[in-house]
């Protein structure tokens, strides 16, 4: 394949650029073209990407020591997908070998590490290069990049850091003089024994329908705090069989086809929730049943009852979940966590309970991803700044202001039911485009306009607004501070796909270089919401 050809040719002009940047005292600024900063399936992605448009001259920056992103840092007991995993790839790369339909978090992180190897990557990544600063230079027309191992120069910046890297912890009186163990779902202490332990689990997302499973047969004690209940569907998953695995291998025509079928699936889904949300009654009787068949106790079935609209709130897919609170060991206290006093933990509802070990299941910082204040645009503020009304982008991926930015899983892209690779890939599009129109235009930087940020957004929450997620009745992780939706995206991954197939100059104000100095349009750093 072409792509492959170029991947090679990246590998051998970047080697001698690689053994360099790893030096971490050499205080010399190194000039790329692109640098990325991630290395989870939107910053491989972009790296495949750059490959196969012929660009060799960057680097992916990743703050830890090895490729993931999520898949790395979230390997907590139980830690698998609730996307099928022939439709949770790259198109570009299938997977005839996974072992389950819905694969577990040891398999999806082996399956980004082939994806280096195959790409042959390696040379462009920089591990433990965690990037403290990025700012624009008005002068040079370039990103300035500080890590805590050396500087960069770019021309364009790709933030793919995603929404799910920043553990969000709540800050409970007293939790800092707890006297027993604490972590986050993502932060997990593998080196601990959970074993006949007392464990309090606060939260009920998906990390913790899994987790709870996962540790209630060994511990002495499991404490749920739920602050609300979860809509949980019963999770088709098993084994691949041998015989499938050889089918995909001999004939990929027929794992295309199964990976169209789950894709085309879940499109048709996407009308319940963002136009027709009565039509998701059918799905809460399902659930309804699920709860039934599992949960005997009618007074442990109502505390695990939602009393909001199926899909609100992200829909959770698990077996065993439902079993495990079940168990004698197991109690959930329909309540948050509002206090600690020593090794006795409090719930808003007053109740007090005994705990040798923390485990918080509180999400991360989605609406207020924390790269935003590391990120300083043309009029010298920073992106969290820029954001401080709520996150918007055009097409989820450039931000008025930040000349040359793009992001990858950026605002309003992500999804509800289905998968966000298929969300990813059409970034990539966007990307490989706006490195085209770039390069054609003759400008050195692209800087969206005000009005077309604008225009975008507002038809994004014009049409949210009708939406499950902003009228069924709950408050999610997908609502900012001011109740807006700025984080799922509403339309079918189709219609994402059309949107950012290509990059309209319209859309932008381009940025020259005229007699050795930059001619920048007058309104080029105004904000996008003025």
């Amino acid at each position: 394949m072409a792509g492959r050809q170029k991947t090679e040719k990246a590998q051998k002009t970047t080697g001698a650029a690689a053994a360099a940047g790893e030096q971490g005292a050499d205080s010399a600024v190194q000039q790329v073209r692109v640098a990325v900063i991630g290395t989870g399936f939107g910053g491989l992605g972009a790296a495949v990407r750059l490959c196969e448009e012929g660009v060799t001259d960057f680097v992916v920056l990743e703050r830890a020591d090895s490729v993931g992103g999520t898949w790395r840092d979230n390997s907590y007991p139980g830690c698998a997908c609730d996307v099928p995993s022939h439709l949770y790839s790259f198109s570009f790369a299938p997977n005839p070998d996974w072992p389950r339909t819905f694969s577990g978090q040891p398999e999806i992180r082996a399956y980004l590490e082939r994806i280096v190897d195959r790409f042959q990557l390696r040379p462009h990544l920089r591990f433990r290069h965690t990037v403290t600063a990025a700012r624009w230079n008005t002068t040079t027309a370039r990103w300035d990049i500080e890590t805590d191992q050396g500087r960069f120069s770019a021309q364009v910046l790709v933030a793919a850091t995603g929404p799910l890297s920043d553990p969000q912890i709540p800050d409970v009186p007293g939790l800092a003089d707890f006297p027993g163990q604490v972590f986050h779902s993502a932060q997990w202490n593998h080196e601990f024994d959970l074993s006949g332990k007392r464990v309090a689990v606060v939260g009920t997302g998906a990390s913790a329908i899994q987790i709870v499973p996962a540790i209630q047969p060994v511990v002495d004690r499991l404490v749920l705090f739920q602050r609300t209940p979860a809509w949980v569907m019963a999770r088709m998953d098993r084994d691949i069989t041998s015989a499938e695995r050889f089918l995909y291998r001999r004939l990929p025509a027929s794992q295309k086809a199964l990976r169209g079928a789950l894709w085309l699936i879940r499109e048709y889904q996407v009308g319940a929730f963002v136009k027709h949300p009565g039509l998701l009654r059918a799905a809460e009787a399902l659930a309804g049943q699920n709860l039934r068949r599992a949960v005997k106790d009618p007074a442990l079935r109502a505390k695990l009852t939602p009393d909001y609209r199926f899909g609100c709130k992200r829909v959770l897919l698990s077996n065993t979940y439902y079993p495990a609170l079940a168990q004698p060991n197991a109690e959930v206290v329909a309540s948050g966590l509002k206090e600690v006093k020593g090794g006795t933990l409090v719930a808003a509802d007053g109740t007090e309970h005994e705990a040798d070990v923390i485990v918080f299941g509180t999400g991360f910082h989605v609406t207020d991803m924390p790269v935003a204040a590391h990120i300083t645009g043309a009029a010298g503020t920073t992106l969290a700044e820029e954001w401080s009304e709520g996150m918007s982008a055009l097409r989820g991926t450039t931000v008025r202001g930040f000349p040359n930015l793009l992001f990858v899983i950026g605002p309003n892209t992500g999804l509800g039911n289905s998968s966000m690779v298929l969300m990813i890939e059409s970034q990539l599009n966007y990307l490989a485009d706006y490195l085209r129109k770039l390069d054609a235009s003759g400008a050195v930087a692209l800087d969206v306009t005000a009005s077309a940020q604008r225009r975008w957004n507002d038809d994004v929450q014009r049409r949210m607004s009708r939406t499950v997620w902003n009228t069924g009745g709950c408050r999610s992780w997908y609502l900012d501070g001011k109740g807006n939706n700025t984080v799922l995206w509403p339309g079918t991954t189709a219609h994402y796909r059309r949107e950012t197939r290509a990059v309209d100059l319209h859309e932008y104000d381009q940025v020259r270089q005229v007699d050795g100095a930059l001619v920048v349009p007058t309104a080029a750093a105004a904000p996008a919401h003025a």
